[in-house]
């Protein structure tokens, strides 16, 4: 798996933004298969940044309905990133 195969995009949500400023965490939608020294590697490598601890979560996917029948939007994976002090991702700061 490559290093932009395990980060899929960064989340972007009023709550991830509280985060950033408080504690310097970063939330990311992640490789359901990838686990957190994965994570960890490739945020480093890509970002260039050194990250302190990562939590990962499974989200399951919401049932919608599609006309009369339910469907199901798809079950992914969450990680928040704690960076190091002083470590920041430059995409992060225009938001």
């Amino acid at each position: 798996m490559s290093l932009y195969g395990i980060i899929k995009r960064p989340l972007i949500t009023e709550k991830g933004t509280t985060q950033k400023e408080a504690n310097n965490q970063l939330t990311f939608e992640v490789d359901r298969r990838a686990n957190r020294v994965e994570i960890r590697d490739a945020v480093e490598k890509i970002f260039n940044v050194r990250v302190v601890k990562v939590r990962t979560m499974q989200m399951q996917g919401k049932v919608k309905r599609v006309g009369r029948t339910p469907g199901k939007h798809r079950d992914w994976k969450k990680a928040i990133v704690t960076l190091a002090k002083g470590e920041n991702i430059e995409f992060f700061e225009g938001v």
